[in-house]
């Protein structure tokens, strides 16, 4: 009796603009963390970093100072006897970007990859206390998102649209996180992208500790809320046009003054929080 064939799919992530709250790269993180993984490739930094941009790092590594350049990895990542992840994560490159794609995916010709998923993460108008938005599409079927946007892109649709040019099967996942709470990780988001990781994958994919991190992210959400009347005001306009209630056309101005004092005293707060004791 013949062995199952395996099935690999290359994940791709990207520091950056495409990386609100770190959401999109945290889940190969996560990943990483969790399952048996192996880096296995590397992509050199040289011609495609700005280093004023992504800066290189200085640190002690047992005893010796060392300089570390900003770099594209690829993990093997076991799910299953069956399916693997070739996980790619790196800071968005600055420049030759379409010399990059064609080199990550002469990687992923390489790893006999079968299917190619991107993700990404962006502060929009959503309230914290509804699931976040997840807008999801293929190489058969485009979300609202793709059909309603015209303007910038960044670098995983540019390697989505390379892809499904070279003939693979892609999809691309974004979430939505809540412009208002401005902090360095949203959980939440990373366990929605996640979930329809899950999805898409056939698999039950482990939370793991992003559970519990999601649930204290969302308690900070909710302390903040009740000592602040603006923000409790706002999201409750943000949960009824979520809800249908009123379209989102309809909602009164946020005016950018206002929206950066709430995003800063957020920070503040949600940085306040996580420096106190658990």
């Amino acid at each position: 009796m013949s062995e199952a064939r395996r099935t690999t799919v290359l994940l791709a992530a990207f520091e950056g603009w495409n990386d609100a709250c770190q959401s999109a790269t945290d889940v190969i993180r996560h990943l990483v963390a969790t399952y048996e993984s192996t880096e296995v490739r590397h992509i050199r930094c040289d011609g495609y970093y700005d280093y004023q941009v992504a800066r290189p790092i200085t640190c002690n590594i047992q005893g010796r100072r060392r300089i570390l350049w900003p770099q594209t990895t690829f993990y093997d990542i076991t799910i299953t006897p069956e399916l693997h992840v070739l996980a790619q994560i790196a800071p968005e490159p600055n420049y030759r970007w379409l010399e990059y794609c064609r080199e990550s995916l002469h990687v992923a010709e390489e790893f006999e990859v079968d299917r190619i998923i991107t993700l990404g993460a962006m502060f929009a108008d959503c309230p914290h206390t509804r699931p976040l938005p997840v807008d999801v599409s293929d190489s058969t079927c485009q979300c609202s998102m793709d059909q309603e946007y015209n303007g910038p892109v960044g670098i995983p649709t540019i390697l989505d649209a390379m892809a499904c040019e070279d003939g693979y099967d892609t999809t691309s996942m974004w979430v939505s996180i809540p412009q208002y709470l401005g902090c360095d990780e949203c959980a939440p988001a990373t366990l929605r992208l996640l979930d329809h990781l899950s999805m898409a994958l056939g698999v039950s994919l482990d939370g793991g500790a992003l559970v519990g991190k999601a649930e204290r992210w969302r308690g900070k959400a909710a302390a903040l809320m009740r000592c602040n009347d603006d923000l409790n005001a706002y999201v409750k306009e943000l949960e009824r046009a979520y809800d249908g209630e009123s379209p989102a056309q309809d909602m009164p101005p946020f005016n950018a003054p206002q929206a950066e004092q709430l995003v800063k005293e957020a920070e503040e707060f949600l940085k306040d929080c996580g420096n106190s004791p658990a």
